[in-house]
């Protein structure tokens, strides 16, 4: 049977959407010519001939089989655009004008943070313009060009934006049918946006799809191979290959020769190196099964191991398009604290060198620093054994393994009272006042153990009480509280840095102080233990608190520097709030959980960014829900009693549950 051939295979070109044999033979060929056709300078000013606005068009950001893409800088605003620019020539077909018709069709009826965004487009005499959203940190493409292969906690960062972006689209019954890295845009703050619609198309039924073979070589599925069209199920197809290409750094089935590489897909044969987790294989396997039917939907995916278990970053730095991260700390937090580590723990040329650079402390404090790494106690992590694996290769037939049993909700919750209790084993923990005593019974508080028996309580009470429903009810709207929008935990050296939403800033240390440096920038709130608190300023800090204070700075400038807000909630000053601090903290593998002295308690989901809070405001219990998107919604406890919710927020509220109640196990 005769393949469609391709321009350059080894770079991944797209093919167009034609049918196989002869016929094609002839279309690409002239495509091959149309390529090599030189373009009339384009003008460096571009008017919309039916707005009259003008823009400048700028560098080639990338260049494709009809188009090529520029910056484009509106002069009114100066927004910067990326410009698909197409020549009429290009287009002059009927069949040609259509697919670029389809491709604005399509395009615009999208919003979401995931998808490059569509602006505009118009035309003159000689090109079609579309004004896309501008992704200046260019595509995973380049990303992975520089790095070579990607970090685990990278691959499941970009991996749940992309799966949230292809649900869009799913959801509107389109099909993308050209995931690639290439399509994948970074844009400044390293979101993941997903782009590229020239080959996208309506999902039609089984019966009416077309048979026609289109997209990327290394991509391709094989039902579309077999002449057998394309489904949502050739998308995850295609998402499959790209995690794989993240991991390893090259496609699954690429091979020197393009019959072999489709052999290869027909029979989903590829290698899985052992140097992969257990958990991203089990995944991949799945995404890459020959049977359509037996590959996971967006909604399974997101309940593997592989995102449910693992550390995901909240956010990635620039660097990261060029340079490894480093994960091995519980927070990305290392580099930022290097300085401080060197003085610390350092000799006194680097104690010097840190204080004269910073022009903070006096030369008499050296020592007050210095005193740290004995006055600061490090609680050990309980680390998780990985089972060794063997040196050799997998080779995976077209039948994945057996993947752990994915629950219809979100957040998986078992039924028996002593699996839940180990889903919900803490790795982490910290406590004010946990210095006072070697005993564990120390850590049973009797404030700290009544703020969460009444927090369990009232969950409790709530979830058993609640009937069944299928939505979020009414949302209360006058309230004011104090939650937490940004978290460091740097526990294997110093404690636990958090920021509350009126900008107070504080620090549970090792040794289970408290220090609080209040929304003024001025007042300083220090917690020995539970109920004994000393007040300060920063202009005239006790010379024994001097080394915790610049701690506690260097938690909040790296929290303002390095990290974003967990949500839209407003922040209030409350002068009844402003003694507020972190009784505990617990982690799990799939949660973080934080209870206050006001008996705030909030639980931040790793694997969504979805949050749960719950305060008393003005004797009345409030929670609040905020999503994955960091959109929020705040609800009495009395109105869900009576109204039920989302099986989505009752999932959480029961994890929530089983987290306070487990908390000193």
């Amino acid at each position: 049977m005769d393949l469609l051939r391709t321009i350059t295979y080894q770079q991944g070109v797209k093919m167009c959407e034609q049918p196989l044999g002869k016929a094609a033979d002839l279309c690409f060929n002239k495509r091959q010519e149309d390529l090599t056709c030189t373009n009339a300078e384009l003008s460096r000013i571009i008017t919309d001939p039916a707005t009259g606005k003008c823009y400048c068009r700028g560098k080639v950001l990338g260049k494709g089989g009809f188009a090529k893409c520029y910056e484009m800088t509106d002069l009114t605003t100066n927004i910067v655009y990326a410009a698909k620019i197409i020549p009429h020539t290009r287009v002059a077909k009927p069949h040609q004008r259509e697919k670029i018709d389809r491709e604005i069709e399509l395009h615009r009826t999208l919003h979401h943070k995931h998808i490059v965004r569509f602006y505009h487009y118009f035309e003159d005499k000689e090109n079609i313009y579309i004004l896309l959203e501008h992704c200046s940190r260019r595509s995973m493409a380049h990303v992975l060009k520089a790095r070579k292969v990607l970090t685990e906690p990278e691959v499941r960062y970009y991996l749940r934006q992309i799966v949230s972006g292809l649900k869009c689209l799913h959801d509107q019954g389109i099909l993308h049918r050209d995931l690639k890295l290439g399509n994948f845009f970074i844009n400044e703050a390293m979101e993941l946006k997903i782009g590229d619609f020239g080959l996208a198309a309506k999902l039609e039924p089984v019966e009416q799809r077309s048979r026609t073979i289109c997209g990327t070589p290394n991509y391709l599925s094989p039902e579309v191979l077999n002449k057998q069209g394309h489904g949502c199920e050739s998308d995850i197809w295609a998402l499959g290959c790209v995690m794989y290409t993240m991991l390893l750094g090259r496609p699954p089935f690429e091979t020197t020769n393009l019959k072999e590489t489709y052999r290869c897909i027909k029979e989903a044969r590829y290698t899985m190196p052992s140097s992969l987790s257990i958990s991203a294989r089990q995944l991949i396997a799945s995404m890459l099964a020959k049977n359509p039917e037996d590959r996971p939907s967006l909604d399974d995916i997101l309940q593997y191991d592989f995102l449910t278990q693992g550390f995901t970053p909240e956010r990635l730095s620039q660097t990261c398009c060029h340079y490894a991260p480093d994960f091995h700390l519980s927070s990305p937090a290392k580099n930022f604290f290097k300085k401080a580590a060197a003085a610390l723990f350092g000799g006194k040329k680097d104690k010097a060198k840190f204080l004269d650079n910073h022009n903070k402390l006096g030369k008499d404090d050296t020592d007050e620093i210095y005193k740290l790494k004995n006055d600061l106690k490090k609680i050990s992590l309980s680390k998780q054994l990985n089972k060794s694996q063997s040196d050799e290769e997998l080779v995976l037939s077209s039948k994945p393994p057996i993947s752990n049993v994915k629950p219809e909700t979100s957040l998986p919750m078992k039924d028996n009272e002593q699996q839940i209790r180990d889903s919900i084993r803490m790795i982490v923990r910290g406590t004010l006042g946990s210095c006072s005593s070697s005993s564990s019974e120390s850590l049973e508080d009797s404030t700290m153990g009544s703020v969460a028996d009444t927090v369990a309580r009232v969950l409790k009470g709530c979830l058993e009480n609640m009937p069944e429903g299928d939505h979020l009810p009414k949302q209360q709207s006058n309230f004011s509280f104090q939650w937490v929008t940004k978290w460091v935990d740097y526990s294997n050296k110093y404690g636990f840095g958090y920021q509350l939403s009126d900008h107070t800033v504080g620090v549970l240390f090792n040794n289970g102080t408290h220090m609080s440096l209040l929304a003024d920038k001025k007042t300083i709130h220090y917690y020995a233990e539970l109920g004994q608190c000393s007040v300060f300023t920063t202009l005239d800090i006790p010379e024994k608190f001097v080394s915790q204070m610049t701690i506690l700075k260097y938690f909040a400038h790296y929290m303002e520097e390095n990290l974003m807000e967990g949500g839209d909630l407003p922040g209030s000053v409350d002068a009844q709030k402003l003694r507020l601090c972190l009784l505990q903290w617990l982690k799990s593998d799939r949660a973080l959980m934080m209870l206050f002295s006001d008996g705030t308690f909030q639980v931040n989901f790793y694997h969504d960014h979805t949050k749960i809070i719950i305060c008393n405001h003005n004797e009345e219990y409030l929670l609040t829900y905020i999503n994955e998107d960091r959109v929020s919604a705040t609800f009495k406890l009395s109105t869900l009693l009576m109204a039920g919710c989302s099986q989505e927020l009752r999932t959480r509220m029961e994890y929530a549950l089983n987290m306070v109640q487990q908390r000193f196990n």
